[in-house]
């Protein structure tokens, strides 16, 4: 073993199991750097570390809402995922998603086994950035300067999203809000709707692969704003569908509780993709190509 190795040992803990597989079996260097698109001054990383084939950016709440304070004020569309195992995996598996998702700017990585794989290459990272957190982070630190779109949810939910969170940051401005049952035809009004009101932060909440198809689909159409993928948040913050407790999330254990939640909805899901990822892992690893950051 390399000194190189057992000296990241020393300040890295390294998770047993199929992961410990993977760290063994890929030769250094381990990781593939990218320099981010943008020139972020706030104290972010700037680089991006790659999981089968995902280049994941590492970072912090505070750090990442203050980035894209800065970014919200630019004259341009810039598109956020907050991604889990389940979308390494279909961008790892499926090469027609993993080309619409070539749109995004920054892949954030939301779960704990991609915070240990991306320890594993040295990130020292000691949490995640998790997208219900983040949302609500950013949304009750948000300055009266700053606008705000929700797009998803049903109406009950965005009508207690919008009453909770005004209630704890009065200064809060949310300028519009369309529920996610809209049909085909309708989804031009929603672009023209975003347009004349350029809102800073376009929360995408329709769930994965939705809110992907549709960010790929219409952010080349949205002149300006942050498109932020994020999902089950918009149920979280609102208090529609409950979260898993502090500890089962810090553990990794977040999927199991959503597991038990709602066992036929997300059962066959967690399995299929679980599995998937975790042989994805040591295959790539033992080729030595799991830290790729492009397929």
């Amino acid at each position: 073993m390399s000194c190189t190795r057992t000296a990241l040992r020393k300040v890295v803990p390294i998770p047993a199991g199929p992961l410990a597989l993977v760290w063994m079996a890929v030769p250094e260097p381990m990781s593939q750097r990218l320099e981010s698109k943008f020139a972020i001054s706030s104290g972010g990383v700037g680089r991006s570390f790659g999981v089968l084939g995902t280049p994941l950016f590492p970072t912090t709440y505070a750090n990442f809402i203050a980035d894209l304070q800065v970014l919200s004020r630019r004259q341009k569309t810039v598109a956020v995922d907050f991604t889990n195992t389940q979308i390494v995996t279909l961008r790892r598996r499926e090469s027609e998603f993993r080309q619409l998702t070539r749109c995004f700017d920054f892949f954030i990585p939301d779960g704990m086994p991609l915070i240990w794989c991306l320890n594993l290459q040295g990130a020292g990272l000691r949490d995640r950035v998790y997208g219900p957190t983040f949302m609500r982070q950013c949304l009750l630190s948000s300055p009266a300067s700053l606008t705000h779109y929700f797009l998803g949810g049903s109406q009950d939910c965005l009508r207690r999203l919008k009453e909770r969170l005004s209630r704890q940051n009065p200064s809060l401005r949310i300028v519009g809000a369309r529920d996610g049952y809209f049909e085909d035809l309708q989804e031009a009004e929603i672009v023209d709707e975003i347009n004349r009101l350029s809102p800073d932060f376009i929360w995408v909440g329709l769930g994965t692969p939705k809110q992907q198809v549709w960010i790929d689909r219409y952010k080349s159409r949205i002149s300006r704003g942050v498109l932020l993928a994020v999902g089950f948040a918009f149920d979280v913050n609102a208090g529609t569908k409950p979260d898993a407790p502090p500890w089962m999330q810090r553990m990794g254990l977040t999927w199991v509780f959503r597991l038990l939640s709602e066992p036929r909805r997300l059962g066959p899901r967690y399995l299929r993709y679980n599995l998937l990822f975790l042989s994805y892992l040591i295959w790539d690893g033992l080729l030595g190509r799991a830290w790729l950051s492009e397929i």
